[in-house]
This record gives C-alpha cells, sequence and structure tokens, in this order.
C-alpha cells in the first residue's frame, strides 16, 4: 500500500481503533484524505528549518526525507535552532524527528532515503521540499516536476540561467503550486514598501541601491583545490552530494559548510542573497528582464566566487513607470548616502530613489518625512506565511507569492546574469526573450553548464 493509501484509509479504521481524539475529529482535525503528503530533500541546516515549519501545518504530513549524508555534525552551526533536541544534520536526525513529532499518527513510520530518486519512486507524496546545495537544486526540483508533484525549493531556483528557464516552464506545463525560500516576500514589510510605490510617496523610481555586508558564514580558507584528500566521513554518499557538478575528492573545505563559495557548487553571496533582496523591488517596480548587466569583483581564487563586487543592471520602462537603475553593493561595499539621510543614520538594506523623495528600507528618507506621511494606503492582501501560501496552493488555491512562473524564475535568473557579469568584466547586452547576451558569446557559455553523465536534465 502507498503512503497515500494508508492515510486516506485511516479515516475508514479510525472508528474501530484507540487513537487520540485528534485523528478522530474535533477543532483543527483534517482528514487524512485531505492531508498534503511531503517528501523532504537535503536535511541540513535549512532543511531542518523547513521541517519545522511544515510539522507545525495541520494539513501537512511529512511521510520522508532524504539526505546523502546519514547523520553528521556541522550542518547546524547557527543558534536558529535554540531550543530544538539537537544541532545535527542527515537524514537520520530529520527522521527521528519527524516520528517523533507524529507520534503515533506517522503511519508505520517516516521513511529516510540516501537518493532523491529512490524517494520519488517509492514515495506517493503530493510535494516536494529541495533544500539541498545550489548545484542540485535543478536535478531535483525538475525530477519532482515531471512526476507532477508540488515543489517548494530554496532559493536560488538553479544553479545556471539554463536551468531556471527550463524548471519554469517545465512547472508551467505541469500546473504544479510552486514557491521559492526567500521568505521575507511574505513579510508586512514586503507589502508596505510596495504600497509605498504605489502610492507615489516618493515619485518615479529611477534607480535603487542594494547594499549587503559580509555572508554570515565565515570566509574559506583556500583560494583554490585544497590538496589534502582526508577519508569520506562515514555515512556520507560523495557521489551522490557531488550530483552534476564535475568529480572531485572530498574535503571538508565544500562540505558541510562552505560550498556556497565554490562556484562548482554555489552561487556565491549574489545567488544566496539576491532573490531575498530583489523580490520587494521586483514587485514594487514590475521589472521584467534587464536590458543589460555589468558587473566587478575582487577575485580571491580562480575556482571560488567573489566576496566583494558591484553589480548595475539597468531595466526599460514598463508602462507608466520609467526605466530604472539597479545597483548591487556587496561585501561591505558602500552606495552613496542618500539625499536628506540625517547625520548619524547608517545606510542599508534596499534604498528607493524617486523623484519626489527616498525610500530606505521600509522607511522614507528622513525621519521627518516618514512620521509626516505615516502609512500608506492598505491595498495588498496581506500573506498567510511563506509556507502557508504554498501548502493552499498545493490544495488548489492561488498562486504562492515567489511561484516560479509568475515571479521568483524571473527573479532568480537576474543575480545569476550578475555573478556572470562579474567575470566578464565589461557591460553585457541581454535579450531575454531569446536568453542570451547580443555582444559576448563567451559569457553565453555560462548560461549553462556541462553536467556528470547521468545527471543532465
Amino acid at each position: 500500500m502507498t503512503r497515500r493509501g494508508f492515510l486516506r484509509g485511516a479515516a475508514v479504521i479510525g472508528a474501530f481503533m484507540v487513537v487520540p481524539r485528534r485523528v478522530l475529529g474535533g477543532a483543527g482535525h483534517v482528514a487524512p484524505s485531505e492531508m498534503v503528503t511531503v517528501g523532504c530533500v537535503g536535511m541540513g541546516g535549512q532543511g531542518h528549518i523547513d521541517l519545522f515549519n511544515l510539522l507545525q501545518e495541520k494539513d501537512v504530513r511529512v511521510v520522508a526525507v532524504c539526505d546523502v549524508h546519514r547523520e553528521g555534525t556541522g550542518y547546524i552551526s547557527w543558534d536558529w535552532m535554540q531550543g530544538k533536541e539537537a544541532k545535527v544534520g542527515g537524514r537520520e536526525p530529520a527522521r527521528r524527528l519527524v516520528d517523533a513529532h507524529y507520534g503515533e499518527l506517522a503511519g508505520g513510520g517516516c521513511r529516510g532515503y540516501a537518493d532523491y530518486r529512490e524517494l520519488l519512486e517509492r514515495e506517493d507524496v503530493d510535494a516536494v521540499v529541495v533544500a539541498t546545495p545550489d548545484h542540485t537544486h535543478a536535478v531535483v526540483t525538475m525530477a519532482a516536476i515531471r512526476r507532477g508533484k508540488h515543489v517548494y525549493c530554496e532559493k536560488p531556483l538553479a544553479y545556471t540561467v539554463e536551468e531556471v528557464r527550463r524548471i519554469t516552464e517545465a512547472a508551467r506545463a505541469a500546473g504544479v503550486a510552486t514557491q521559492l525560500g526567500n521568505q521575507g516576500q511574505a513579510s508586512e514589510e514586503a507589502r508596505l514598501v510596495q504600497e509605498f510605490i504605489m502610492d507615489g510617496a516618493i515619485g518615479a523610481v529611477r534607480e535603487v541601491h542594494i547594499t549587503v555586508g559580509e555572508p554570515f558564514w565565515a570566509r574559506p580558507k583556500w583560494g583554490s583545490r585544497p590538496a589534502e584528500r582526508p577519508p569520506v566521513p562515514g555515512g556520507l554518499d560523495w557521489d551522490l552530494w557531488l550530483g552534476p557538478a564535475p568529480e572531485r575528492p572530498y574535503h571538508p573545505a565544500y562540505h558541510p559548510w562552505t560550498w556556497r563559495d565554490w562556484r562548482d557548487f554555489g552561487t556565491g553571496m549574489l545567488g544566496d542573497m539576491g532573490c531575498h533582496k530583489l523580490s520587494t523591488v521586483f514587485k514594487a517596480l514590475k521589472l521584467g528582464h534587464p536590458v543589460s548587466v555589468e558587473g566587478w569583483c575582487e577575485e580571491i581564487g580562480p575556482e571560488v566566487n567573489a566576496r566583494v563586487f558591484e553589480v548595475t543592471w539597468e531595466f526599460g520602462a514598463r508602462g507608466d513607470m520609467p526605466p530604472v537603475v539597479l545597483r548591487w553593493f556587496g561585501g561591505g561595499k558602500q552606495p552613496p548616502r542618500p539625499k536628506g539621510l540625517e547625520e548619524g543614520r547608517g545606510v542599508g538594506g534596499e534604498i528607493y530613489i524617486g523623484d519626489e523623495g527616498v525610500l530606505m528600507g521600509y522607511r522614507l528618507v528622513p525621519e521627518s518625512r516618514q512620521k509626516e506621511y505615516g502609512r500608506p494606503p492598505r491595498v495588498l492582501e496581506r500573506s498567510p506565511g511563506q509556507y502557508r501560501e504554498w501548502i493552499d496552493a498545493c490544495r488548489g488555491g492561488a498562486a504562492a507569492g515567489s511561484d516560479f512562473v509568475r515571479h521568483s524564475g524571473l527573479l532568480t535568473e537576474t543575480p545569476l546574469l550578475g555573478n556572470i557579469a562579474m567575470r566578464a568584466g565589461k557591460k553585457l547586452l541581454w535579450d531575454g526573450a531569446a536568453m542570451r547576451f547580443t555582444n559576448d558569446e563567451a559569457a553565453n557559455e555560462r548560461l549553462r553548464r556541462v553536467c556528470r553523465e547521468g545527471w543532465a536534465l
């Protein structure tokens, strides 16, 4: 019997079993036939955060987890999980957590897998969460979509622009519910920024500055591949971890923490934070494809993503909105101080520069202007929460706020174009519809990658 079959059958046999009231009915009860069954792939730090959140949803049942590491420390090395039972990653800690949470409702227990393909083959789940490193987002997400599964994928949606484009089109064709893991898009602050712009609080916006400091993970100690070849930790399938990336020996320089800095595995700070910081900008200014992108960076090694950089995108006019320039200052680089900003007030966040004023974060500049203006009219529907948006979409509701097709596909392409521009060292002209740069064939090669045999989309 499939897991979905078991959960549906529980409604029939429940009357003949001694089970808790929450199974049989009562306040907050959700019938097993209405449950969204979920398999979680990638049980490191962010994967556990996703899992903790899904376990709070009454109409969700996590039935399977997957990670290439059976059980290991080092996945969760920050304090977001304070108060949780253990700060470790891997499929076994996740499986135990699920079983402990559901208890007798687990339906025979949560299953753990090393290979996501085996999970998809054996488990009749409705939906899949993808929280693996950047370089494997696309293969897992595409495999799930091709089986008709709803997908929640951590940012960025994929490793290359071509992968993003293909996943977006596959999701459109399959009609599945999707959501990118850029949680800020569901926030009150995101709505306020959009409403300030809609209300004309700063006039027509012609420039936006994004400033982000050092990443929260430690700078890698290596600028090129380390020569040492330590043994692969017990319980880790290194070949599966590599997935589509070129083969190389295991080293703790790559896993479990600093993989995002290596070009073969991660998309760097811009890929990590771009889908967070740019989401509201895209919605507030109704952005489409940029027409150009230009980048500069301080290299720290031929195989390692830059930490200090600047990227500039140009966007054309959209309806009654004028062309806009979007500039990103990374790794401690600072934008110009906004006009009117008080002495002693720091510069940070997203800065919208309009013909009639400045919005920094979600407050007008200067603060006296904010106090005079107050809050913009409340015209946008508020979000029930990042995960709730997706679950409601899985159950046939409206598309989630960071749906691949309507928002996060195009959003993800933008920082990935910035990574290419950093390496090109010149202004690149972008034809978004044709998915190509019109003035640099070498840059076009970086829109895609050659995957290891057996791992191509």
